[in-house]
């Protein structure tokens, strides 16, 4: 997927993948199947797909309810570095700047 923001391009191409999630059941509200990545450049985002109680949800055409959709949402370091820590605890090394405590 490949997808303009703010003017900047995210590709799931080019970018490297750190992590996916799948959880619920393919036609729920909140079933969600989705990927981080970092480009090369070091931005974050997530690419993926979810049902209508999910963070890529649309609004209807009517602006009445809200339905599943796919998108490219762009993180910030500290946000992917939260979803890196939730999904995918072991990789956070891998890609983030973090010590010991």
């Amino acid at each position: 997927m490949k997808r303009s923001i703010d003017g900047k391009v995210y590709n799931t191409e080019t970018a490297t993948e750190i992590c996916d999630i799948s959880k619920g059941y393919s036609g729920d509200f909140e079933h969600v199947n989705a990927e981080l990545y970092v480009t090369k450049k070091g931005a974050f985002f997530i690419s993926g797909w979810g049902g209508a109680s999910t963070r890529f949800a649309k609004s209807t055409p009517d602006g009445n309810g809200r339905v599943g959709s796919e998108g490219i949402i762009p993180l910030s370091e500290r946000e992917a570095l939260e979803y890196c820590e939730e999904h995918a605890w072991h990789k956070v090394e891998d890609f983030f700047d973090v010590e010991e405590a």
